[in-house]
C-alpha cells in the first residue's frame, strides 16, 4: 500500500515514506502580555491557569467552542480514516499470502486471472491510500491557530478518504471470498506436498535396502540397480524443493519416484523366489524333453499300423510327425542349455524368455505326438462301429430342428437352410463309407464339421429368442 509521509507495516505496497507527526507549534511568550492576561482573568480561572502552568501542563491557546468542536470532529475523522487505512493494509497483506499460495500451485487460467485481478486491486489500494495520506499531510490539526473552516475542510477530506478506504476494503473482502475454491485446492496440494516427498524418500530407501539384501545373497540385480540409479537426479530435484521446481511438478515427481522405487523394491524382494522358480522350470522342462524324446520314438510304430490298416488319406498328414518331434525336442534342449547359462550369469529376463521358448517347442511336440496316437484310436473306433458316430451327429441335428420349430409352424429360412445342408452333408459322409477301403478320417472330419455347424445354428436361435 503506497504511503507518503506514513510509516506502515512491512509488506505494504509502494514506496515507504515516514510520517512524522508534527509537534504542536510552541507559543510565543511575552512577560508583559502574560501579566496583562492574568490580571484580566476571573479569580477561579486565574487560579486554575496558574496551577496548570506551574504543574507543567500544555500551553495551547483556547479559542472558543466552535473552533475546538471542529478540531475535535476533524481529529475523530482522522482517527477513523487511520483505522480504515490499517484495516485495508492488513487485509491486503493477508490476501497477498493467499494469492502467493495460489500462484505457486495453480497455473490454470483461473489462477492467473486471480493474480491479475489482485494486482489491479493493489493499484486501486495504492491510489486510495495516497489520497488518504495526502489528506493527512494537508492538515495540521495540532496548530494553535487552526481556524474552524480549516478544521471543517480537514474533516470533510478525511471522511471522504475514510469512505474510499472502507469501500475498497469491502471490494477486497468480496474478492477474497471468491478465491475460496482456488485457495482450497491450492492448500490441499500444499498439504499433500510434504507427505508425498517423504513417501518418495522412504520408497527410495526401501528399494536401496532390498537391493542390498539381494546382493548380500550373491544375486545380481544390475538392471534393478540401473533403474534405481536413474532415480538419483529426481531425488536431487525433490530435495531442491517446490520453490525451485513448482508445486505441481514436485508433486508429480514425488509420486513418480515413489512408484518407480516401489517397483524396484518389489522386484528385488521377489528376485530370490524368481531364481528358485527358474531353477524349478529348468529341471521340469528338461525332464519333459526327455519324456517326449521317448514318446516320439513310439510314433513310427503307430504310423506303420495306420498305413497297414487304413487308406492313405487317413495318415498322410502325420508322416512328418517323427522328424518334427525330433527337431522340436532338439531345439528345446538347446534353448534349455542357453537358459541354464543365462541363469548362471543371473541374466534373469533372458533366462525367463528362453524357458518360455523351450516350453512352446515342447508343447508343439506333445500335440504332434499325441495326434498320431489319437488318430489311431479314433479310426479304430469308427471302423469297428461307424453307427455310433452317425447317431451322435443325427441326434445333434434333430435337437436343433426341434429348437427351430419350437412355438412355430415353420422354421425361419436362415435357421432351416443350414440344418437341411447339414443333413445332406451327413448323408454324403455316410455314403462315403461304402467301398473296400473307406476314408474313415474324412468321415470323422465331416461329422465333426456338421456338429459344429449345427451348434452355431442353435446358438443363433437362442440369441435371437433371448433378444426378443
Amino acid at each position: 500500500m503506497t504511503t507518503a509521509k506514513s510509516e506502515r507495516p512491512e509488506g505494504a505496497r509502494g514506496p515507504v515514506r515516514r510520517w512524522v507527526r508534527r509537534p504542536a507549534r510552541p507559543a510565543r511568550h511575552s512577560p508583559l502580555r502574560d501579566a496583562l492576561t492574568l490580571a484580566l482573568l476571573p479569580v477561579p480561572l486565574l487560579a486554575a491557569t496558574v496551577t496548570t502552568a506551574f504543574a507543567g501542563g500544555g500551553t495551547r491557546k483556547w479559542f472558543g467552542g466552535r473552533a475546538e468542536s471542529q478540531r475535535a470532529e476533524a481529529q475523530a475523522a482522522k482517527d477513523a480514516a487511520a483505522a480504515a487505512f490499517y484495516e485495508l493494509d492488513t487485509a491486503q497483506r493477508d490476501l497477498r499470502i493467499s494469492i502467493e499460495t495460489i500462484s505457486a500451485v495453480d497455473d490454470s487460467a483461473a489462477g492467473r486471472r486471480a493474480v491479475t485481478d489482485f494486482q489491479q486491486l493493489g493499484n486501486r489500494i495504492d491510489e486510495v491510500s495516497g489520497q488518504y495520506i495526502s489528506a493527512v499531510d494537508a492538515h495540521d490539526l495540532d496548530r494553535d491557530d487552526l481556524e474552524a473552516s480549516a478544521a471543517s475542510r480537514a474533516r470533510a477530506e478525511l471522511t471522504q478518504a475514510k469512505d474510499q478506504l472502507t469501500r475498497t476494503k469491502q471490494d477486497l473482502d468480496r474478492f477474497a471470498q471468491g478465491l475460496g475454491p482456488l485457495l482450497g485446492k491450492a492448500e490441499t496440494q500444499l498439504a499433500r506436498l510434504a507427505p508425498s516427498v517423504e513417501r518418495a524418500r522412504q520408497a527410495l530407501l526401501a528399494a536401496t535396502t532390498a537391493l542390498d539384501a539381494v546382493r548380500g545373497a550373491d544375486l545380481k540385480a544390475d538392471d534393478l540397480a540401473a533403474r534405481l540409479a536413474a532415480l538419483g537426479p529426481e531425488l536431487t530435484k525433490l530435495n531442491q524443493g517446490a520453490g525451485q521446481h513448482g508445486v505441481p511438478e514436485t508433486l508429480e515427481r514425488a509420486e513418480r519416484v515413489a512408484r518407480d522405487a516401489e517397483s524396484v523394491r518389489a522386484e528385488a524382494e521377489r528376485l530370490p523366489e524368481r531364481a528358485a522358480e527358474i531353477d524349478r522350470r529348468l529341471v521340469s522342462l528338461r525332464t519333459r524333453a526327455q519324456a517326449l524324446t521317448t514318446r516320439a520314438g513310439q510314433v513310427e510304430p503307430v504310423l506303420s499300423e495306420l498305413r497297414r490298416r487304413f487308406a492313405a488319406a487317413c495318415w498322410q498328414d502325420l508322416q512328418h510327425v517323427p522328424d518334427l518331434a525330433a527337431e522340436n525336442v532338439r531345439q528345446a534342449e538347446s534353448k534349455l542349455a542357453e537358459a541354464r547359462a543365462a541363469r548362471d550369469a543371473q541374466r534373469w529376463p533372458d533366462a525367463t524368455s528362453l524357458l518360455s521358448t523351450a516350453r512352446a517347442l515342447l508343447n508343439t511336440t506333445d500335440e504332434s505326438v499325441s495326434a498320431a496316437g489319437d488318430r489311431l484310436h479314433r479310426l479304430n473306433a469308427v471302423a469297428k462301429d461307424p453307427q455310433q458316430e452317425i447317431d451322435r451327429t443325427r441326434f445333434a441335428i434333430r435337437d436343433a430342428q426341434r429348437l427351430a420349430m419350437a412355438g412355430r409352424s415353420t422354421p425361419e429360412p436362415r435357421h432351416a437352410r443350414p440344418l437341411d445342408d447339414a443333413v445332406a452333408r451327413l448323408d454324403r459322409a455316410v455314403a462315403g463309407l461304402e467301398g473296400r477301403h473307406p476314408d474313415y478320417w474324412h468321415f470323422l472330419t465331416e461329422t465333426e464339421a456338421v456338429r459344429q455347424t449345427v451348434g452355431r445354428v442353435v446358438t443363433q436361435i437362442r440369441e435371437d429368442r433371448g433378444g426378443a
